[in-house]
């Protein structure tokens, strides 16, 4: 994710925590959804990294594993909520 700069990287970060909010049904705040979303994407890219696989440098590709990564940090935040 070198080619992402810091700003683009916050606004898509919000996007993919928004979404990925959406989808597991948690509703954040800005500031946590970009947190999420950027958080999410250092997950994704280590969980992706472990198995040889590379997403585009782009800000299509920081959105994709931010995303999924979002999807997977509130997946077990809901399972330590219960």
């Amino acid at each position: 994710m070198e080619n992402v700069g810091w700003l683009t990287a916050i606004f898509v970060g919000g996007f993919a925590g928004w979404l990925a909010g959406k989808l597991m049904d948690m509703r954040f705040g800005i500031f946590m959804n970009v947190v999420i979303g950027i958080v999410g994407s250092v997950i994704a890219n280590a969980i992706l990294r472990r198995f040889d696989i590379f997403v585009a440098g782009d800000w299509l590709g920081y959105l994709i594993t931010s995303f999924i990564g979002g999807c997977i940090l509130l997946f077990f935040a809901k399972l330590v909520r219960k």
